[in-house]
């Protein structure tokens, strides 16, 4: 497989983000806002935002946090064009003061500073991943373009991360979504993502190419169907793996079909010759890497004949077939008598080769399907496709993230909200992950960022959302804080990380979180509290007296 190296990904990766992601894709109010604090003389005016979600997704337990590459490659180059302040012009009110455009062209994140959660971190829901610092009109701006790339990142990589727990740890899991995914932008992520989460493998090659991916693919029906006769194989020869004079190929698997035909019982009148076909010519064109799929017609009557006498032909010449393709079906009952064929045929031949045949499975695959495929504890599935119910999140259609103003001039803000849910957090804050004597996660503590670091064997009180006037104490085995310091002054101040640097980190994440959290339904809620200080603040606000905090935005 060939990829790009660690530079050339880099390129490529910033390629692609300036190209998806300009900072004319926003909402035209964040336009409007920016002016109308411009006209105010507000727009330098210190502010801090942070993104969040509010529910954890699928009804799960956890989320995985995915898209901080992009985001830091998106503010790293923030600026206007001239065709962007044009455009701008055109549709903004006619009396906006000219002024303003020259601001835009002028504008970028030098002044805007960013800490974060590690991308692929376990993150849970109303623990701040992003806190945005700079001018006021400049993070305004911000707002929906780190959204997009934030919420279908992480929405995706949670789902591969779901997919991965349904499948178990020894199936390889293949995305294989391009086609049903909503445009090429959302099918190019969710190859990215969803190897982050947990897959293996990704049929995307662009996805390969960008992203070091590992890249697989078998054949379409179309290609089987496309033959009919012998007659439309071209070579009909096949040199040796080990060298020599080309064999007559197709006289060789007929040799073998018929030696296959009579040790199953199976007739040969009911093989499809043009499946024989498309398979011999695509065994003589790929001889290490053979795996047809093999349900275009009848996979007992004649796709697993014919693939196991090309399999043994190219056995004979030293080749190492792969394995085949299951489409549609019962596939676990199918896969249980593939494999036995395969073992009939090892046994009566003595091919050592069909030990290691894999046996692939696609067909409509959700999240609950394979879940119920794992239960089963006779099949023989060791890889499975998943493509529409992964890149589509059909379970959930958006992580729903939010970016919310926190601090202006250093006064904290606070949206409140006769739906509790929906009030946020003011002030800029620190976050910490306590952890247990096993070193699991128990409880996300959000303080305020002038409070104090918890010590490891201390104990504390805090108040867990949820239950707000419920005092708990804990006392942590480990603490750690969740996040860092990435863009600081319009430079990125942390190594961006690859896709599979991302996806080694969402692994050991996940291995360290309790089953009871991970655990597809009915999972137990995971803690996470706020500090008394913190606590006495929101109550403050909401009760109207705290000073310095006159300006409260509410519904």
């Amino acid at each position: 497989m060939a990829t790009c190296d660690g530079s050339e990904a880099r390129a490529a990766l910033e390629r692609s983000v300036l190209r998806r992601v300009p900072p004319l894709l926003t909402d035209l109010y964040q336009f409007t806002m920016a002016y109308a604090y411009w006209r105010a003389g507000r727009h330098n005016e210190p502010a801090v935002f942070e993104l969040f979600f509010r529910d954890n997704p699928f009804g799960g337990g956890f989320s995985l946090f995915a898209g901080l590459s992009d985001c830091l490659l998106f503010l790293q180059n923030f600026a206007f064009s001239d065709d962007d302040v044009e455009y701008l012009r055109s549709v903004l009110p006619a009396g906006t003061d000219a002024a303003f455009f020259s601001y835009l062209k002028e504008l970028d994140c030098s002044a805007v500073s960013v800490s974060a959660v590690p991308e692929g971190s376990v993150v849970f829901a109303r623990v701040p991943l992003l806190e945005v610092c700079g001018p006021l009109a400049v993070v305004q701006l911000l707002e929906t373009s780190l959204l997009c790339l934030v919420n279908y990142a992480s929405l995706v990589c949670s789902n591969a991360a779901r997919f991965r727990l349904a499948a178990g740890p020894r199936r390889r899991l293949m995305e294989m979504g391009l086609r049903r995914a909503q445009g090429p932008d959302g099918g190019l992520t969710a190859s990215r993502y969803t190897y982050i989460g947990g897959f293996d493998l990704t049929s995307n090659a662009l996805a390969g190419r960008l992203f070091g991916i590992p890249v697989a693919g078998t054949m379409a029906h179309s290609y089987v169907t496309s033959f009919s006769s012998l007659e439309e194989v071209w070579p009909q020869t096949l040199v040796p793996c080990g060298g020599g004079g080309p064999i007559d190929f197709i006289c060789l698997v007929k040799g073998w079909l018929g030696r296959v035909c009579q040790l199953l019982g199976s007739k040969t009148s009911l093989v499809r010759e043009g499946e024989l076909a498309a398979f011999l010519s695509y065994a003589i064109a790929y001889p290490q890497n053979f795996l047809p799929v093999i349900d275009s017609y009848s996979v007992s009557c004649s796709g697993l004949l014919c693939f196991c006498a090309v399999a043994l032909a190219l056995c004979e010449l030293q080749y190492q077939p792969l394995g085949v393709r299951l489409d549609s079906g019962d596939l676990c009952r199918q896969s249980l008598e593939v494999r036995r064929v395969f073992k009939e045929c090892n046994k009566q031949f003595s091919v050592p080769q069909f030990e290691s045949l894999i046996i692939v499975g696609t067909n409509s695959i959700s999240e609950q399907s394979l879940a119920e495929l794992n239960k089963k504890v006779s099949n023989e599935i060791d890889v499975v496709g998943v493509g529409t119910h992964l890149v589509t999140c059909t379970r959930q259609p958006s992580l729903g993230c939010v970016y919310k103003l926190i601090e202006v001039r250093g006064r904290p803000r606070m949206k409140m909200s006769e739906d509790p849910e929906k009030s946020t957090l003011p002030g800029r804050k620190s976050v910490y992950r306590l952890l247990d004597t096993d070193g699991r996660p128990q409880m996300d503590l959000i303080c305020l960022s002038e409070e104090a670091a918890p010590k490891a064997g201390v104990s504390l009180t805090c108040f867990p959302l949820g239950l707000t006037k419920t005092l708990q104490t804990v006392t942590p085995a480990q603490v750690t804080s969740l996040r860092l310091d990435v863009f600081t002054c319009g430079q990125i101040t942390f190594p961006l990380k690859s896709a599979s640097e991302s996806r080694e980190r969402a692994q050991i994440s996940l291995q360290t979180l309790h089953p009871h959290h991970k655990r597809l339904q009915e999972p137990h809620d995971y803690t996470v509290a706020l500090s008394e200080q913190l606590h006495s603040l929101v109550s403050d606000i909401t009760k109207g007296n705290s000073k310095g905090s006159n300006f409260l935005l509410s519904n």
